[in-house]
């Protein structure tokens, strides 16, 4: 059946995972707890389970857009001062080096440079949120770049030429943040976080799929869009999953508060 394609927020770090005593016990501050009850029931909301998965995470850019093609990756820690134990954390998801190959192939019939590697380890922008939502790590993974330029457009269209592989069982992720200013924490900033997720929202989920793209690509002419996101990593996931969306009705698919931010989560198809 076919896959839709997500965007997914993952959390501020390891901040699931924070029991010292059984580091692979879900655990958390409260405040985190809708966020983390979606993603575990991320993929019992599918159509089917996913023969295997593409994650495009915040925390990885390149020149290029580059496609990871190992098949057994480690894990990197690229969070900092968190618990000791938070950096023994496992999630043993393999890697799809035959997905890998056709990520490369569709991208390249776009007319994308593409890079490859084989040897970086899965990011916290996948491996916590998926360690919520899959902790059996039982489905096969690729993890694909953001472009360093981080164009709007070029990662919509990326997204674009990669949707064929909905039809193949692939379920598309995006994983970063709606909202990702590290200098706000909260009340002082809630409301003008609300205007931002709502304009934001209003634009992911319009009808019409190409005013939909061009409103999302324009995303910094929004309200409250640069204090929302001073720099758009954690936002460019989601191009790629809107992108991969094609036509497909859009759908705001979680919302909840932490630390004074609006954060939200959408699907397509």
């Amino acid at each position: 059946m076919k896959q839709p394609s997500l965007f997914i927020p993952h959390g501020g770090g390891p901040c699931f995972f924070m029991d010292p005593s059984d580091p692979d016990r879900l655990h958390s501050d409260p405040m985190w707890h809708p966020m983390q009850n979606y993603l575990a029931g991320l993929i019992s909301d599918l159509p089917e389970r996913p023969r295997s998965m593409l994650i495009v995470s915040a925390h990885w850019e390149e020149p290029l857009f580059t496609v990871h093609g190992g098949a057994r990756p480690a894990l990197l820690f690229d969070y900092n001062g968190f618990p000791p134990h938070t950096y023994a954390l496992r999630w043993d998801a393999p890697g799809d080096p035959g997905l890998a190959r056709r990520v490369t192939s569709l991208l390249r019939d776009a007319d994308f440079p593409v890079a490859e590697e084989k040897e970086r380890g899965w990011d916290h922008g996948v491996f916590i949120p998926m360690k919520v939502a899959l902790p059996d790590a039982g489905i096969p993974v690729v993890q694909l770049s953001l472009r360093r330029d981080l164009d709007p457009a070029a990662h919509i269209a990326a997204g674009r030429a990669l949707a064929a592989l909905r039809d193949e069982g692939v379920l598309i992720v995006g994983s970063g943040m709606s909202f990702h200013n590290m200098r706000v924490r909260g009340p002082e900033g809630t409301d003008r976080a609300v205007e931002w997720d709502d304009a934001l929202a209003s634009a992911v989920t319009d009808a019409d799929p190409q005013r939909r793209a061009a409103r999302v690509s324009a995303w910094d002419q929004l309200p409250e869009a640069c204090f929302a996101h001073p720099r758009e990593e954690h936002l460019l996931p989601l191009m790629v999953a809107l992108g991969a969306g094609a036509d497909d009705a859009a759908r705001l698919d979680h919302r909840s508060t932490v630390l004074g931010w609006t954060v939200s989560a959408y699907r397509f198809g």
